[in-house]
């Protein structure tokens, strides 16, 4: 299996993973700097819908360029 084949796979899982569950990535942000004292808060962002759409297009095109998707023309 070529590697792009494999990428392609993973991008594949990791859109549907985005779609159907929601993933979440935290955002640290600073609130408070006075001197020597300061606050941050995290706050725990989704990552968005069309990111998984582009995943799984992304990973299809990799998947059929990995395997030969290409129609070659007979000699």
């Amino acid at each position: 299996m070529r590697g792009s084949t494999v990428a392609g796979m993973l991008l594949v899982v990791f859109g549907i993973v985005v779609l159907a569950v929601g993933l979440r990535y935290p955002h640290a942000k600073q609130i408070l700097d006075v001197g020597d004292v300061s606050a941050t808060v995290t706050e725990h962002r989704p990552v968005p819908n069309w990111v998984g759409g582009v995943a799984v297009v992304g990973g299809i095109l990799l998947i059929w360029s990995g395997t030969g998707g290409r129609r070659r023309s007979a000699p």
